[in-house]
């Protein structure tokens, strides 16, 4: 049976998602974040773990999903944009509820940030000074440019979903038309 024939086609591989990378990076510098500068009895802490958790957890949930269910690999996708934008609005309130400078994208921080987006094999590690050794103003903002990376990321992997699901179709369809072949050919 070739790749055309499989009725569930390969999935998973969330790993090598760029989207899923940069989620991770997010998650462990948004823990680490909460950790340095927000009470750790505060609702906001949770909130703002759960929201980065989920970015990062629905992006994995949806590609092991996709194999059966493309439409729902599409909805946990879309989880995972709306969790990292929940996440973007706490730190830009917490930047404006502490008084705190919001970066433009011209900003020099903001700049240097963004490069290391396209280096290979970044990881939690390549921000950590901004996160870990910096004051809260600049680890905000190093994690605000890490989101809408992310996010940038995500909406491009939405658009590629969509467009494979109306091209491709999903699970249903390949197992109609497995079914509707089979019956063919017993004729």
């Amino acid at each position: 049976m070739n790749t055309e024939d499989k009725i569930i086609v390969p999935h998973g591989g969330y790993k090598n998602l760029k989207a899923y990378q940069m989620s991770e990076i997010v998650y462990d510098g948004t823990v680490k974040f909460c950790a340095r500068f927000v009470s750790a009895r505060s609702r906001t802490t949770d909130q703002m773990i759960q929201a980065a958790r989920s970015g990062k957890q629905n992006i994995a949930e949806g590609s092991m999903a996709s194999g059966t269910s493309k439409k729902f690999e599409l909805k946990l996708v879309g989880v995972a944009r709306a969790s990292l934008e929940e996440l973007l609005l706490d730190y830009e309130d917490y930047l404006r509820q502490h008084q705190l400078k919001l970066w433009g994208k011209d900003n020099p921080n903001a700049i240097k940030i963004r490069k290391f987006g396209s280096s290979e094999n970044r990881s939690y590690m390549t921000y950590k000074t901004f996160i870990e050794n910096q004051s809260d103003e600049v680890a905000a903002n190093a994690l605000i440019c890490l989101i809408h990376q992310t996010n940038y990321l995500l909406d491009q992997l939405l658009r590629q979903l969509e467009q494979k699901f109306l091209t491709e179709g999903g699970f249903t369809e390949r197992l109609y038309n497995s079914r509707k072949n089979i019956l063919k050919k017993r004729l």
